[in-house]
């Protein structure tokens, strides 16, 4: 009496089968879940109600069975009645003097199917990475020689016969930004052969060398738009990293800052690091046009994603660090509100 309890009320789903492929007893649960009757299921063979791909491996497995071998943790389709596909994982024990088979089933197509949208999902990002990666390839080995011309400009440029101070430091700007991007195209070329043989260029990265770097790359933008940079290194200093890529994050989250500052309002930037729960934190905060989390949060990493309509915005920095920082085991976050600002914090993987 108490067995039959047990096999009427368990969620899970209970079976009796023999070793001529039919069922002997099925429990409510397995009728609720497959939607036929219990004469329809006995009416047929087992494997008449497994979907057709995963036929082939059932009955193996089974035959398996009539040799006397346990089974633990066999999962295989079911159709039910109306047509769905269900995923189950199977325990079953044989008693051979019986010719009997006594299973369990777990309903797991929730499981499963999460687990197949993972697997699109990462399928997806490695295409757009790979395609990332040829992108930025082209594009830098295109870029290159023009940009080797307008340098070879700057070295026969005679400053002498140019009188005008102005003059002179836009021209010495400009002959330090086209260094810049040459330095920065040679990097990235060779970030992205790299990256096509799998390989990555970790080194102790000094977030001041950066920060210093990204400001003399910047320095006419900075000056033109007022910026003031404050920073705090004195937590951490350095951290195991991608010298490239921290050059990219520090680049496109300032100038973001400045992108997205509130008119009239010259941008302000905090940039500090922390160690927290035994991982190096970097954070970078403004006090710009901000966004709203509840609408937009989930999509701010995304490729080709924008809140506003300045001009410059096209959707690519956010993702592309957030694809750096993710490929080397770290991770960004960020919080914000509409005229609030936001708040950036990068946690480093811990070596």
């Amino acid at each position: 009496m108490k067995l039959n309890h047990f096999f009427d009320s368990s969620v899970d789903m209970l079976c009796i089968a023999n070793y001529d492929g039919y069922f002997e007893d099925v429990n409510p649960a397995f009728i609720n879940l497959l939607e036929y009757t219990k004469e329809e299921l006995f009416s047929k063979k087992i494997n008449d109600f497994v979907f057709d791909e995963d036929k082939d491996a059932t009955q193996q497995t089974r035959a398996s069975l009539h040799e006397n071998k346990k089974l633990l943790s066999f999962q295989n389709r079911y159709v039910s009645k109306s047509g769905k596909i269900i995923w189950l994982s199977w325990s079953a024990v044989p008693v051979d003097e019986e010719k009997l088979v006594y299973a369990i089933a777990k309903d797991i197509t929730s499981e499963m199917n999460l687990k197949n949208e993972r697997i699109l999902e990462f399928a997806k990002l490695k295409t757009v990475n790979e395609d990332l990666v040829r992108l930025n390839y082209t594009t830098s080995h295109d870029l290159r020689a023009p940009m080797n011309n307008l340098i070879s400009l700057f070295d026969v440029l005679d400053f002498s016969v140019i009188h005008d101070e102005d003059t002179i430091q836009v021209l010495r700007y400009m002959e330090i930004s086209a260094k810049g991007v040459k330095e920065s195209l040679e990097k990235y070329l060779s970030l992205a052969e790299n990256a096509s043989k799998g390989l990555s260029s970790l080194t102790e990265v000094s977030f001041e060398t950066i920060l210093t770097k990204t400001q003399s790359t910047l320095g006419s933008i900075l000056k033109n738009s007022k910026t003031e940079i404050d920073f705090d290194f004195s937590v951490c200093e350095s951290v195991y990293f991608d010298n490239a890529y921290m050059e990219s994050i520090f680049l496109n989250l300032i100038t973001n800052s400045i992108k997205y500052t509130i008119q009239g309002v010259p941008p302000k930037i905090e940039i500090k690091s922390d160690f927290i729960e035994g991982k190096k934190v970097l954070l970078f905060k403004d006090y710009g046009q901000g966004f709203d989390m509840e609408k937009n949060g989930h999509k701010i990493f995304g490729l080709n994603q924008r809140f506003n309509t300045t001009e410059d915005g096209k959707g690519v920095g956010l993702f592309l660090i957030h694809n750096q920082i993710n490929s080397l085991g770290g991770t960004i976050s960020v919080a914000s509100a509409p005229n609030e600002g936001a708040v950036f914090t990068i946690t480093f993987p811990a070596l």
